[in-house]
């Protein structure tokens, strides 16, 4: 770029981000990772495994409904274009057409516009001159006069604009198209819609229709629901409610999203929640991006800077070579992590000169307030958005070509031998996914919640540090094995592949667990209070860096032993010290 300084993760391979490198994961296996049983489509969707809904095709659904034609026609003794101008009106029930029918037949008749004798009985005039009521032009009756039950006289013209104009324009509601005279309320079915349209060669027009009549089907029944994937069609037809039921589904289209609301998928948050973030981003978003701008200034020295890549950790280019966090801008040195999560509340002034400030001064101040808190929020759920996307783009590039070049690097063309990336990147598009609706769930976290609202914060902190971890390796450490001029080094490539694996299967645990305690509401606030004093009941994995609760003896994720009494782990070296020392005997870090 010309007048841009983009962004690169190249110091996370260095020595800088050494302790990245000495961690041991050789005791992870990928056996139960969030994305178990689950496959990632182009389009960087999770497709869940079909248990509580099915996908239908359009002639499926056609076959359903023709099977409901049918019935109607049989029991009622009617046509099967009469059953199709009843069922609409009762929103496709069968039963309860049936009950209401024999009760009162014509109550239900008049509801639907059906006649049981026409108005205007031409029969005995079949060889004489009609006018036609639309153009008033004089028509044999037996060759282009048309009627409907009704008997009123229209030429086959007039029928056909009348017709192609309520289906072209009236959309759905040519359902319950009536005849063409003002007075007359006579319904027209689909037996002399397809006759008119037919004869005019229209036939295209009836494609539409039919397409209606198919749409209403779906769209009166509460259990099928239409796939909202442009030009899809296909629905789905859940099955299960109620409950910790999921409504996550994925369409035969390869989209995924929730079958309840029809928004993305959207775990931790109910549809309800989704409902009102989206609908404050439509009102408050043109505020929020006035503020947010596509580049940000090196907080050093100050050149613009252009995100390109998916992970948050920022290096300018040289000679700057400054390490940050592009969301807070606060420093990142070699990668030991930001976490810019919570929010804080930006000074509004002194506070001696805000206690003594007038009630018009504090009241002018609030909208400021509130909007630097929503940006707080809306930045980092749009970021993550923007992040998964880039992360789709970058997983199909992996798979369509990384894979075969690795292989070609390696000697081992085996693609099964490479599904250990494939797996990160379906783990870093599902969590890029979780990530970017837990900021809206912390939004609506009441501001004097404080012990829930640090929880939170504190399990959605260590969540999105590990996810940062997973990125970068999977995205920029995957590189320096994609080198034709570099040997390959099976040797280092084993040790890549051991901790791409071990940090896959650690985020996997970690967002795992943030879902799970979000859905419940944070119910460990009642236990524990606020992160801090959450922590303190926790111990790190010194292998791993995995949180554990207190009383777990081993490590939730890769089984090390919680180290006795008096020693603690070093984080970057993983070796174990006395109490005593409060530098690490190996790799003279400090203990954090």
């Amino acid at each position: 770029m010309d007048n841009t300084h983009e962004e690169s993760d190249d110091g996370y391979g260095s020595a800088e981000s050494g302790d990245e490198e000495a961690m041991n994961y050789s005791a992870y296996d990928d056996d139960d990772d969030l994305l178990e049983d689950n496959k990632v489509d182009e389009f960087g969707e999770i497709k869940f495994p079909q248990v509580n809904y099915t996908v239908m095709k359009e002639e499926e659904i056609a076959k359903l409904q023709e099977d409901y034609i049918t019935e109607v026609s049989t029991v009622l003794s009617v046509s099967k274009s009469d059953a199709c101008l009843l069922l609409p009106h009762f929103h496709w029930r069968v039963e309860e057409l049936k009950d209401e029918w024999f009760a009162d037949e014509d109550k239900v008749r008049e509801k639907a516009g059906l006649l049981k004798k026409p108005i205007v009985d031409h029969n005995a005039r079949a060889n004489l001159r009609i006018t036609c009521g639309i153009c008033f032009e004089e028509y044999h009756y037996d060759r282009c006069i048309l009627s409907a039950s009704c008997g009123h006289p229209f030429c086959r013209d007039c029928w056909a604009g009348y017709i192609s104009t309520s289906i072209c324009d009236g959309g759905p509601a040519c359902l319950r198209l009536t005849c063409p005279e003002p007075s007359c309320s006579a319904a027209v079915g689909p037996d002399l819609i397809q006759k008119v349209l037919s004869i005019t060669n229209r036939e295209a027009e009836y494609g539409k229709y039919k397409t209606y009549l198919l749409r209403s089907y779906v769209e009166d029944h509460k259990k099928i629901k239409w796939c909202p994937a442009p030009n899809c069609n296909c629905a789905i037809q859940f099955d299960a409610f109620g409950g910790m039921v999921s409504y996550s589904v994925s369409c035969l289209c390869s989209h995924s999203y929730c079958w309840n609301c029809t928004e993305e998928n959207h775990r931790p948050v109910d549809c309800e929640t989704v409902r009102k973030w989206i609908l404050k981003n439509e009102v408050d978003s043109q505020n929020a991006q006035w503020i947010l701008v596509n580049s940000k200034p090196c907080p050093k020295c100050k050149r613009p800077i252009q995100k390109n890549k998916g992970c948050n950790h920022m290096t300018c280019r040289s000679p700057c070579r400054y390490e940050f966090c592009w969301l807070c801008l606060g420093p990142n040195k070699g990668y030991r992590g930001c976490y810019c999560n919570s929010y804080r509340p930006r000074s509004v002034g002194n506070p001696e000169t805000s206690r003594n400030a007038s009630t018009v001064e504090r009241e002018r101040k609030r909208p400021k307030v509130y909007l630097d808190r929503y940006v707080h929020y809306y930045e980092r759920w749009e970021n993550n958005g923007r992040s998964k996307a880039k992360a789709v783009e970058d997983f199909n590039k992996v798979k369509t070509e990384d894979i075969m070049l690795l292989g070609d690097i390696q000697g081992n063309t085996i693609e099964s031998e490479y599904d250990f990336i494939i797996e990160a990147w379906q783990q870093i598009i599902e969590c890029r996914k979780v990530l970017r609706w837990t900021y809206a769930y912390g939004y609506y976290i009441g501001e004097d919640a404080y012990a829930k609202k640090d929880l939170f914060e504190y399990l959605q902190g260590h969540a999105e540090f590990s996810l940062e971890r997973l990125h970068n390796c999977a995205e920029s450490e995957l590189q320096q094995f994609l080198d034709f001029s570099l040997s390959a080094d099976a040797e280092k490539f084993n040790e890549f592949r051991t901790k791409l694996m071990g940090l896959t299967k650690v985020t996997g645990t970690y967002f795992n667990k943030l879902v799970t305690a979000l859905e419940e509401g944070l119910p460990e606030t009642s236990r524990y209070g606020a992160g801090a004093a959450y922590e303190a009941t926790n111990w790190k994995c010194g292998q791993c860096t995995y949180i554990n609760v207190g009383s777990a003896v081993t490590c939730e994720v890769c089984t090390e032993q919680n180290p006795p009494d008096g020693y603690w782990n070093c984080e970057r070296c993983t070796y174990r010290n006395p109490v005593s020392t409060t530098r690490c005997g190996m790799c003279a870090d400090a203990e954090v």
